[in-house]
This record gives C-alpha cells, sequence and structure tokens, in this order.
C-alpha cells in the first residue's frame, strides 16, 4: 500500500575524507526501510557543495553526491565520521595505516565548507532529526552545535565531546531527541535501525533486521528515568 503522507528525506552528508562504512552501512538499512514501508521515506547522498564526487578517507574509495544538503526538506540528515590517521604523531609508525591524512584535519576541513551553517539550519528545523555516526558528533561538537547536548562517539573521541561542553555518554547508540548519535562505525547499523523504528515502527525496522541477519547492539540511552546509583 503506497504511504498516506509525502515521504521523508533520509539525506546522508559526504565530505572529502568520510568514512565510507559510517554512510554505506546506514544508506543500505535505510534503503531497506523504504521500501519495506512503500516508499516511507527516500534516501540520498548529498554534500555541502551539491552534485559532486567525493573520495573517502578509506583508500580514496568516491561516492557521488546528487544534491546539495536541504535543511528545509522534512526528514533525517545523517553525518558519518572521518577515515584516517587518529593524530599527526601516527606517521611515526604508531598506526598500521600510513596514508591518509589524520582525522582532525579531515575534520577541520569539513568544518571550512558551507557544511557547519547548513547543519545548524537543519538541527533548528523542527522537522528534521540529526544523526551522526562515530566522528559525526565531532563535527557537530566542532561547529559549537551540541554544548549541553547529550552524544556519543567513537571511544577514541570522547573527550573532543567533552571539551566542546557535549554531554559525552559511552553507549551505542544515544537518543537526544532530534538528535541521535551512534559510537564506532559499526553503529551505523545498529542507528539505521533505531531510526527506522522511530520514524517507521518496530515491525519496518524488524523486517530489515531479518533481511541483513544482524540484531542491534545494546540498549539506547535516552537522558529519561531514575540516574542509576554507583553499581
Amino acid at each position: 500500500m503506497p504511504p498516506t503522507s509525502p515521504a521523508d528525506t533520509a539525506q546522508i552528508v559526504l565530505f572529502d575524507g568520510f568514512d565510507p562504512l559510517d554512510a554505506v552501512a546506514p544508506f543500505e538499512v535505510l534503503h531497506a526501510g523504504a521500501i519495506a514501508s512503500g516508499g516511507a521515506l527516500t534516501v540520498e547522498l548529498v554534500s555541502a557543495e551539491g552534485p559532486r564526487e567525493v573520495v573517502s578517507g578509506s583508500g580514496g574509495l568516491p561516492l557521488r553526491a546528487t544534491a546539495v544538503l536541504d535543511p528545509d526538506r522534512p526528514g533525517i540528515v545523517l553525518v558519518p565520521g572521518a577515515s584516517g590517521r587518529i593524530a599527526e604523531s601516527d606517521a611515526a609508525g604508531t598506526d598500521p595505516r600510513p596514508s591518509g591524512e589524520p582525522i582532525p584535519v579531515l575534520l577541520g576541513r569539513a568544518l571550512t565548507t558551507p557544511l557547519p551553517d547548513l547543519l545548524k539550519a537543519a538541527m533548528a528545523n523542527p522537522e528534521v532529526l540529526v544523526a551522526t555516526v562515530c566522528g559525526g558528533s565531532a563535527v557537530l561538537a566542532l561547529a559549537g552545535l551540541t554544548e549541553g547536548r547529550h552524544a556519543t562517539t567513537h571511544h577514541q573521541g570522547m573527550d573532543l565531546l567533552d571539551a566542546t561542553g557535549t554531554h559525552a555518554v559511552a553507549a551505542r547508540v544515544v537518543d537526544d531527541g532530534d538528535l541521535v548519535t551512534g559510537a564506532g562505525v559499526t553503529s551505523g547499523l545498529d542507528l539505521a535501525l533505531y531510526l527506522l523504528e522511530r520514524r517507521l515502527g518496530p515491525r519496518i525496522a524488524h523486517a530489515v533486521e531479518e533481511l541483513f541477519a544482524y540484531e542491534r547492539r545494546g540498549t539506547v540511552w535516552r537522558p529519561t528515568g531514575p540516574v542509576p546509583l554507583p553499581l
């Protein structure tokens, strides 16, 4: 049966040096959800600059963005992290991936594009849910968009969130209302399945779980309920 209301759009944002798994895993999950829901969701790859080929930080794998990120479109805006060396010092041989630029450099370069302003507009839109995978939350944090919010990221980036005034939570997926964040790269699967559950319902999410033979891990953390005592 066709959807009874206009479809939401999931815009997955690409920037130079992005981590391809952060983007492709949610793309596949959300696309499957779009099919299972009869078109209640559309999914596309976008960039801050518009249609272009965007080169990832993993072996130079290119993906094509087909549109510019539109913060006025109702639905989901999903920001992946970057793929590269952890820091400049890794060039000395402590990282088994000697090629590629450091992740902080890649994230910093993304912040010099129109991306921060577009993300700020998306976060101000009550019809948009902003989501991130891995270092995507660092992009938001460095742009000053998550101060006072709860978020997670890769375990090696938790201090950065704290330094920006973000409440870093050591959970695989953190739901802070209109901001939903995922931890390390494979958490993109868990995040996307949870987004399907929130937007399209648990039956759609479960059908996609079965399709990919994958079960979500961990409890989705929310800032609700009593604060636990020390264990």
